[in-house]
C-alpha cells in the first residue's frame, strides 16, 4: 500500500478526532497530515524519512500560523470573570484563615452564584464584610472591609 494512503487515514483519523475533542490543536495536524498525504501521492518514490521531515515542517506551520492568528483575536472568556466582579462585597458565612478556605455570600448572584469559596491572606470572622479582590479558578480571593 503506498505511503499517501497512510498519511490519508492518519489526517482524517487526526480531523474526526478533533470533531470529537474540540481542541483546534488535532485539526492543523490532520490538514498537514492530509496535505503530506497528497504529497507523497504525486511523489511516489518520496522516502520516508524525507515524508516524515515534511510532515513535521508542515505541522509545525500550521500550528505556529494559528497561534498568530489566536493571538490577533479577543479572547472571549465566556462564564468567567472579566474583572467586573473584583471590588463586589459580601458577607463570609464560614470563617477564613489563611491556612483555611471559607465562604462568602453576596446579595446578588456573582457569575451565577450567591455563596463562593473565598480564601484570604488574613483571617476574617464569620458576619464580616469582604470583598473580592481576584478570581482563582471556582475560588475567590477576598480581603476583609476596613471598619
Amino acid at each position: 500500500m503506498q505511503a499517501g494512503w497512510w498519511w490519508c487515514a492518519l489526517g482524517l483519523v487526526l480531523v474526526c478526532s478533533e470533531m470529537l475533542l474540540g481542541t483546534l490543536y488535532l485539526l492543523w495536524l490532520g490538514i498537514a497530515a492530509l496535505v503530506m498525504a497528497v504529497l507523497s501521492l504525486l511523489w511516489v518514490d518520496m522516502p520516508l524519512a524525507l515524508q516524515a521531515v515534511n510532515y513535521a515542517v508542515l505541522a509545525a506551520l500550521a500550528l505556529a500560523m494559528v497561534r498568530k492568528l489566536e493571538k490577533r483575536k479577543p479572547s472571549l472568556r465566556v462564564g468567567q470573570a472579566q474583572g467586573e466582579e473584583i471590588g463586589r462585597e459580601g458577607v463570609i458565612t464560614e470563617a477564613i484563615s489563611p491556612m483555611q478556605p471559607g465562604k462568602i455570600r453576596f446579595a446578588q448572584g456573582v457569575m451565577g452564584s450567591r455563596e463562593w469559596v473565598a480564601y484570604a491572606d488574613t483571617a476574617i470572622a464569620v458576619e464580616q464584610a469582604a470583598r473580592i479582590i481576584a478570581v482563582e479558578g471556582n475560588s475567590l480571593r477576598v480581603e476583609p472591609l476596613a471598619g
